[in-house]
């Protein structure tokens, strides 16, 4: 498996345990108030992140675009998970780190659309 693939499962995987702990501690103290945070960390984190990792892997395609598609996506959801609770808590100061890592997020994945579109340069006629 190329090291690329692998960085994304790694920090797919990584975002899948903790949403499940996210999960169970939200469900132990019956409160849900923090329930987009969790489901962030799991569509953005987990979910997103696996399949890009899948598509690394399957279409060998990566280089220099996908590793910065791999940065950009991964810090933006390191930052976007913790400050959207800090915000749905009521920290009003969390707003500019959310409102940027949301930026980075969707950076990670238009720079993840170009890759895709570029390899139906060399895609083959089935």
């Amino acid at each position: 498996m190329p090291r690329l693939s692998l960085a994304f499962f790694s920090a797919g995987a990584l975002c899948g345990l903790s949403g499940m702990i996210f999960g169970i501690v939200m469900a132990a103290s019956g409160d849900h108030s923090l329930s987009p945070a969790h489901a962030h960390l799991n569509l953005v984190g987990w979910a997103s992140l696996a399949l890009m990792g899948a598509f690394y892997a399957v279409s060998g395609a990566g280089g220099r675009l996908g590793w910065i598609n791999f940065f950009l996506s991964t810090l933006g959801v390191a930052l976007m998970v913790p400050s959207l609770a800090y915000y749905l808590r009521g920290v009003k100061a969390a707003e500019p780190i959310l409102a940027g890592s949301s930026i980075l997020a969707a950076l990670g994945m238009l720079t993840f659309v170009i890759v895709v579109l570029s390899r139906w340069k060399t895609a083959k006629p089935a």
